[in-house]
């Protein structure tokens, strides 16, 4: 039962709206006075208090925050027989939760207590209900998916979703979006495998921009319109940690921008975000610059040469910006680019790759208390937001957006959390990544994955002649037959990437236009 505490010191000429509350199920309990009030408080939890600002004795300013180092959660509704400008300004410093206005109608009183009482409730249930409603939509919108764009606009509703239900006491409605997400996710790995070889072999209006074209498509465009541009490259992000960190920069920047673009396979660092800087795919920079890279079974660093790539492709298509090249993996690299950030904002197209949401999901598989604290999604999202709000890119957005720096945020892949293990066999030369395998003699279900026997049609390299790829899709994760118990208790419920799902491959991609002050 909701527990009432209403001060009033004519509480006597309050009686008849006192019975309606409590005809209405609530418990009240009343004094007259503000010792009272707070003697009570401090003896009982109230949910909320309802207290008169014009009182003898103590006011109900003087007895505010005295409840306050009591019950600081309780919310608190003053009542009050004056609007003047300076009693609201102290009443609403003092943090009460709402206030009214002599005299008391009572349905407004009984719709400000449903207001911070039941509001949680109510908008739960009325998410639920809208989600519900929603449900036979989607699924309609899956089944009749056949371009990238389309697929773009069922993950954007599906994380909305995900978004709005995560606070939701109703578990079934949880377990029911992600039942949703499972099918769009087989679905939508059943549309990559029909048309990724088109993709990458064919252009035309269906053809969704991919990494390799990313630049000349979006970025260079952007650069081309906005004297100062900065890219921001994150690694890992996904849709769901940007709507998740947006509200913050929404004092410093306009959206001017909310698009996605596609991934290609692997969906894994090594490839992808070589193939955005150079403007090629992976096979093509093996035979163009092989000096430059590196396949999954050799040793050393497999991103080593991406401002080289960035400024070949600029030079190659004619453009004569002045570029500013960091790759922030470590935190004081950060630290130090906050405390000499001249040479960015001196040139005409600046990027920062930014390493620390991969390094946040190889702690969580390596870590068991950020794998306690990212359980799932939405506990990833928190993190996230957690992390940026005190980290050293905010800072950095918010001298950009004072420098009047258009910023581009995106990112190279998603991830996606896997819990389903796929059995494979292959030698010492296969590849070790958990969502992808290159290597020959692979042995596997070639209806559990994405096979691709003729890595050239595909525009990948291939480490030896008789090698191929395989791609796990949605949830699931790719382990070795002699090794597998081992793997799948280590490795389910981490965040992986390389593989097929919207995840990973529908990659968001924003543009922010600083706010302009006068």
């Amino acid at each position: 039962m909701v527990k009432i505490l209403w001060v009033d010191d004519e509480i006597e000429l309050l009686k008849p709206h006192i019975l309606t509350l409590k005809s209405k199920g609530y418990e009240v309990d009343t004094c007259n006075n503000g010792y009272d009030a707070i003697d009570m408080a401090t003896e009982k939890a109230y949910d909320v208090i309802i207290l008169d600002e014009m009182m003898p004795g103590m006011t109900g300013l003087e007895t505010l925050p005295l409840i306050k180092d009591v019950r600081p959660t309780t919310p608190v509704i003053m009542v009050t027989k004056s609007e003047e400008e300076d009693i609201m300004d102290k009443a609403i410093g003092s943090k009460i939760a709402d206030y009214i206005i002599k005299p008391v109608n009572p349905s407004q009183m009984l719709l400000l207590i449903k207001k911070h009482v039941h509001s949680q409730q109510l908008v739960t249930e009325q998410t639920t209900a809208d989600y519900r409603a929603e449900f036979g939509r989607i699924a309609q919108m899956v089944q009749d998916a056949s371009t990238f764009r389309q697929w773009c606009n069922i993950y954007r509703r599906l994380v909305t979703w995900d978004i709005e239900l995560s606070t939701s006491s109703d578990e079934s409605i949880r377990e029911v979006l992600q039942y949703q997400k499972n099918e769009a996710n087989q679905e939508f790995g059943r549309f990559v495998r029909r048309n990724y070889k088109d993709w990458i072999n064919r252009r035309d209006e269906d053809t969704p921009t991919m990494s390799h074209t990313l630049m000349r498509s979006k970025i260079f465009p952007t650069v081309d319109l906005n004297p100062k541009t900065t890219l921001l490259l994150i690694d890992n992000f996904r849709y769901d940690q940007w709507r998740a960190i947006s509200a913050m920069l929404r004092g410093y920047y306009d959206v001017e921008v909310d698009d996605f673009y596609c991934a290609i396979l692997p969906t894994a660092t090594q490839y992808a975000r070589n193939a955005i800087f150079a403007g090629l795919m992976p096979l093509a920079i093996d035979k163009l610059m092989p000096n430059k890279w590196l396949n999954d079974n050799e040793e050393g660093g497999k991103n080593q040469y991406e401002e080289d790539f960035l400024r070949r492709q600029i030079q190659q298509a004619g453009k004569r910006y002045t570029l500013s090249f960091d790759k922030l993996v470590r935190p004081e690299a950060g630290r130090k680019l906050l405390d000499n950030m001249r040479h960015v904002y001196d040139a005409d197209f600046s990027v920062i790759v930014y390493n620390f949401l991969d390094i946040l999901s190889h702690a969580r598989t390596e870590t068991d208390i950020i794998r306690q604290l990212t359980e799932d999604d939405a506990s990833f999202r928190s993190l996230t937001r957690s992390w940026f709000e005190h980290s050293e890119l905010y800072q950095m957005l918010k001298m950009l957006s004072e420098r009047g720096h258009t910023v581009i945020i995106t990112s190279d892949h998603g991830t996606v959390r896997v819990d389903n293990p796929i059995r494979v066999q292959g030698d010492r030369e296969t590849s070790a990544n958990l969502r992808y395998k290159t290597g020959r003699n692979l042995a596997y279900n070639s209806k559990e994955v994405f096979e691709i026997t003729k890595p050239e049609e595909v525009q990948l390299p291939s480490i030896n002649l008789s090698s191929s790829y395989i791609f796990a899709y949605n949830h699931d994760f790719l382990v070795y037959n002699n090794d597998a118990n081992r793997h799948i208790r280590y490795y389910r419920d981490t965040f992986q990437h390389g593989g097929i799902s919207m995840e990973e491959m529908i990659v968001p991609y924003i543009i922010l236009q600083p706010k302009k002050l006068f």
